[in-house]
Parts: structure tokens; sequence; C-alpha cells
């Protein structure tokens, strides 16, 4: 891998680091979801990406989408509730415009919006509906304009990662549009979607990873 291009280590260190961040959130990420849904967010996200990792280490992925395709079958078969089949989609569409051994800054962007994309075709929620598309959405964009200005990939996740954050907690103030936490109404307010949360942590996880 060199500054350009991110490649199969770096996937694989994603997942390494995502399984970790994923485990040492997952109390803070189910209180989360205590608050606007079922309570079990953080549970099943370690839970998913504990089996991710073990699935991935005894691969032979030679490419970035077969990491990230393993990825999405794993979550999609052990993630309970609404977190395994949108992240599961999101992956997955990630997974078919990387299928190479690397990724240039132009590609990471491609990657993130085919993940964005697969969130909104499966939980069918725009910006501003309190879910995961609120962390995303701004990541995108940021991911568009950091590799349009001609920087490197790792630079292009770290953009899209502090936009996730900072989507993230704006959630707070919204309402609750979709999923359980809809049913609270004007009570979601003051709440972070756990969604959001967990998906600015695990892009945080990707920056990171293509820092190594």
């Amino acid at each position: 891998m060199s500054a350009a291009t991110l490649d199969v280590a770096w996937a694989r260190r994603f997942v390494t680091l995502a399984t970790e961040t994923v485990v040492e959130h997952r109390v803070e990420l189910s209180e989360l979801d205590r608050e606007i849904g079922d309570g079990d967010h953080g549970e099943n996200l370690a839970r998913g990406f504990t089996a991710v990792a073990a699935a991935v280490d005894g691969s032979s992925a030679e490419t970035v989408g077969g990491v990230l395709k393993l990825v999405a079958t794993t979550l999609m078969s052990t993630v309970g509730g609404a977190a395994g089949p949108l992240y599961g989609t999101a992956f997955l569409r990630a997974a078919k415009v990387s299928d190479a051994p690397e990724i240039d800054a132009e590609g990471v962007h491609t990657l993130l919006d085919a993940g964005l994309e697969g969130i909104v075709a499966r939980g069918k929620a725009n910006v501003g509906d309190k879910t995961m598309v609120d962390a995303w959405t701004p990541a995108v964009a940021a991911a568009q304009a950091s590799a349009a200005s001609g920087a490197s990939p790792a630079e292009v996740l770290r953009a899209a990662a502090d936009a996730a954050r900072q989507g993230a907690v704006d959630t707070d103030p919204l309402v609750a549009l979709k999923g359980r936490a809809s049913y609270l109404g004007e009570r979601s307010v003051g709440h972070r979607d756990p969604g959001a949360a967990s998906s600015a942590l695990l892009l945080d996880a990707a920056a990171r990873a293509a820092q190594a």
C-alpha cells in the first residue's frame, strides 16, 4: 500500500479496529438504544463484529471488496434487529464497487457513497429522520470534497469520519421518524441515534486503519 492507495491489509486492519471499537463501546451504544429503541444495538454489533473478525481472519480474500463482502454476509447472519440488514447492505454495496487489490482516494468516496445508497435502499430513511443516514450523508459529502481536493485516501477517510461524528451529534435534537424510535415522537428529542453513533465509530476505525 502506498500513500495514494488502500489495500487488502487496510481492509483487514479496519475489521480488527472496528471489532475492538464496537466491543469497547457496546454498553454505551446499547444505552443509547435503550433510550429510544430495543436496547441491544451495542451487544448485537459486538457479537456481529466478533464473528466478522473470526471470518476475515480465516479468509483468503485478495481484494478490498472481498473483505467487505465477508463483513456484509457475516453481519447479515449474526446481527439481529435493523442493524444487521442495514450494515450488511451497506457493506455489500461497498464491496461491489471496491473489488480490486487497491483503491485510491476517489475509490474511497465511491465506496462510502455505495454504502450510503445501500442504507437508504434498505431503510428508506432520509436526512433528518434521526437514523444512521444522518451520519453517513455528511461523511460521503466530506469524502467527495476531500477526494476532489487531491487528498490521500487516509485523509479522505478522516474527513468522512469527522463529518460522521458531527452528524451523529446532530441527531440529538431531531424527532425520530423511522424505526422503533419513531413511536416516541417528540420524546425522542435529546437522544442520540445509536445507528448514527455506531456509524461514526466504524468510519473512525476505517480512518485509523488507513494511518497504520
